[in-house]
């Protein structure tokens, strides 16, 4: 039931708004994407299916200068979440400002949909340092001279899931994305309040894209005011190769490889004793693995196959679910 008003609402929300707008250049646009997989751990062969995420977007215009945005995963690992909800208003050229629920503009890997992944699984850095969303307002500028974009935000401290609260401290973000030919060189910094701690991050990531290569690296700092606790180090590295194909159903392959990291991480809120404490340890992982894709234009199916070798120090007991796995996934988008 929950599931089916969900799905509902976007789609009567979006007739809403497009309804006093010409249907013809302001029709509303639907895409999602379905993510399924098996996982199995191989040291102890425990395995699981599950529904990754099954997300639903709306988007268009009302005006040549107003576009507005809905998201929501109507099944992520069984739970619906609400993700984004916003409008956006082009004031100028290049100019444009932003309100509602968004991922703050911050990180390159953490900003990626799952539409998007080249492995199964995220990085730690955009899983656990830095999977933000928040509810505020962006101002967006791109030089005309220099493909050169600036985004600045700034947030309710507090997560999505409470509108209703009042704050005195506020939680910033901003990033710079500046493309040169085929490298893409893109620094970010963030200040967030999760409890009563300030924590502020740097980024910086670095790509190249040529042919059917990519490369990139990212890293990332996690600083806590007050030396509460050490600071968290975030790092990967990945390349992917892509090649087309014929004679099959699928029309291009692809092979990644990829090592990612992070030091011992806190969440940043407090225990019953008001300390920080580690509530992810230090580690390391190695993933291979391959992707056959059949892509028509904004629309595709990927097969993935993914191996995730960890490396945990000596005195850590890996978290469950955290070893060494295969998973097997299914990717449509449409």
């Amino acid at each position: 039931m929950k599931l089916r008003i969900s799905l509902f609402s976007i789609l009567f929300a979006a007739f809403l708004v497009s309804s006093a707008a010409d249907p013809a250049e302001y029709m509303p646009q639907i895409n999602g994407t379905v993510r399924t997989r098996w996982e199995m751990l191989t040291d102890d062969g425990l395995h699981r299916f599950q529904v990754r995420n099954a997300r639903l977007s709306v988007s268009g215009k009302i005006a040549p200068f107003a576009d507005y945005f809905m998201q929501a995963d109507m099944c992520d690992r069984g739970k619906i979440k609400a993700l984004d909800y916003w409008g956006r208003l082009t004031l100028a050229p290049r100019f444009q400002f932003r309100m509602g629920q968004f991922r703050q503009p911050f990180g390159v890997d953490a900003f990626r949909g799952p539409h998007q992944y080249l492995f199964a699984n995220r990085s730690y850095m955009a899983k656990q340092m830095c999977n933000m969303r928040g509810v505020g307002a962006e101002l967006s500028y791109t030089l005309p001279s220099l493909p050169l974009n600036f985004k600045a935000s700034a947030f309710n401290p507090e997560g999505i899931g409470d509108h209703e609260v009042w704050h005195r401290a506020m939680s910033f973000a901003g990033k710079a994305t500046l493309t040169l030919r085929n490298v893409t060189f893109s620094p970010g910094i963030m200040s967030m309040v999760p409890d009563s701690i300030r924590i502020n991050l740097l980024d910086f990531s670095t790509s190249w894209k040529s042919g059917g290569w990519i490369v990139e690296g990212e890293y990332m700092h996690k600083h806590y005011t007050d030396g509460r606790t050490n600071g968290c180090h975030g790092y990967l590295l990945f390349a992917s190769y892509a090649h087309p194909m014929s004679n099959s159903i699928f029309n291009r392959w692809s092979l990644q490889g990829r090592f990612d990291g992070m030091t011992a991480h806190s969440n940043g809120k407090r225990d019953a004793d008001g300390l920080l404490k580690t509530t992810d340890p230090a580690r390391n992982r190695i993933t291979v693995g391959g992707t056959l894709s059949y892509i028509k234009g904004s629309r595709f199916v990927d097969l993935r196959l993914n191996y995730e070798k960890m490396f945990f120090h000596h005195d850590v007991t890996a978290p469950a679910g955290e070893g060494d796995k295969v998973v097997a996934e299914m990717v449509l988008r449409f």
